[in-house]
């Protein structure tokens, strides 16, 4: 059969994924958000770091652009709250103690 990845194909793929890092419950919560093509990871967000960086050439590029707007920076630190604590609140009725 033939090969039907997307490098043969000529299918490109994006994906973004959210991720919420629950520490101790909400004490300490990290947020991290991957910008990823083709399979690779070009920037990403951590609320650790507090901004965008870059993985790539291309997400470096990306992560000047996305930094440099105050307002979407803000957008992005507030995430762990908006994003991560909102949905840990919503979960916990269902979380099972191991």
């Amino acid at each position: 059969p033939p090969d039907l990845s997307p490098a043969h194909t000529g299918v490109l793929q994006e994906m973004v994924k959210s991720e919420c890092h629950f520490i101790i419950g909400t004490d300490r919560v990290r947020f991290m958000k991957r910008f990823i093509y083709n399979q690779e990871q070009y920037v990403h967000f951590d609320s650790d770091v507090g901004h965008f960086v870059g993985d790539a050439l291309d997400g470096e590029k990306v992560a000047r652009n996305w930094n440099s707007d105050p307002e979407w920076m803000e957008y992005r630190r507030t995430a762990v709250g908006r994003h991560c604590r909102h949905n840990y609140e919503l979960s916990t009725p269902f979380l099972v103690e191991c």
